[in-house]
């Protein structure tokens, strides 16, 4: 029997219902097993894999503890990461699927300018290149490049370089469409269908000043299913 599917899920402990409506909408899609795997940072600390200070300016808690995939993994595979801030209509499998080994990472390379001075629960809303680019990455885990990416240098180098994908050569980022990261509030929506992947990077259905952005009836019935069903990752 192969192996699951490798997700990794960025966790925000002020955003647990998220986290939850995300794994969720990816297993009720996926045509193979799938692994989930938050990243809780008092866990990761607990482990000593991650030592970075707090980051007062972070607007999450996972800012950097994505990049810990590759090694996670054991720097072998192909593994995924992406924001908690997600609705999945698509199937995981189509997009492990695209896996190219001629690159060590690949995602949705966006132009993305956000317009908003804040996003979320009054997080301030940072403009800075290839931003969204890190929200959803399919990791080449075993790629050489990445072999570099040890807990060492993911807690000692900067954001910049982290999100900026400085690790790596730009040939070395393979491309993704555009649904597999669908910007609400960035993008337009499918004339027909849904996208891959949704993601509330501004802000989703769980704060209350984003009840009425794109997908958030299909988001608050997810929810609700959640509820109703007693899941509980």
């Amino acid at each position: 029997m192969s192996e699951p599917l490798r997700l990794y899920v960025g966790y925000d402990s002020r955003e647990d219902i998220a986290w939850q409506v995300c794994r969720y909408s990816v297993l009720q899609h996926a045509s193979k097993p799938v692994e989930v795997t938050p990243l809780k940072l008092p866990e990761l600390r607990a482990q000593g894999i991650y030592t970075r200070p707090v980051d007062t300016l972070g607007s999450t808690e996972f800012t950097f503890s994505r990049f810990l995939v590759p090694a996670l993994a054991g720097f072998e595979g192909w593994a995924v990461f992406c924001d908690c801030d997600f609705l999945w209509f698509g199937d995981i499998a189509d997009l492990f699927a695209q896996a190219d080994d001629r690159y060590a990472v690949m995602v949705v390379q966006h132009d993305y300018q956000p317009k908003e001075a804040v996003k979320m629960d009054g997080k301030a809303q940072a403009a800075y290149p290839r931003k969204n680019w890190s929200s959803l990455m399919l990791f080449n885990c075993g790629h050489p490049s990445n072999k570099t990416l040890t807990p060492e240098v993911v807690n000692r180098e900067t954001g910049a370089f982290l999100h900026r994908f400085q690790w790596l050569s730009d040939d070395q980022i393979g491309s993704l469409d555009t649904g597999w990261n669908w910007l609400e509030g960035w993008y337009p929506k499918p004339a027909q269908g849904t996208p891959q992947a949704v993601h509330y990077t501004r802000g989703g259905p769980w704060f209350e000043n984003y009840q009425d952005v794109d997908y958030a009836q299909e988001w608050r019935d997810t929810a609700e299913e959640v509820k109703r069903l007693g899941i509980k990752a």
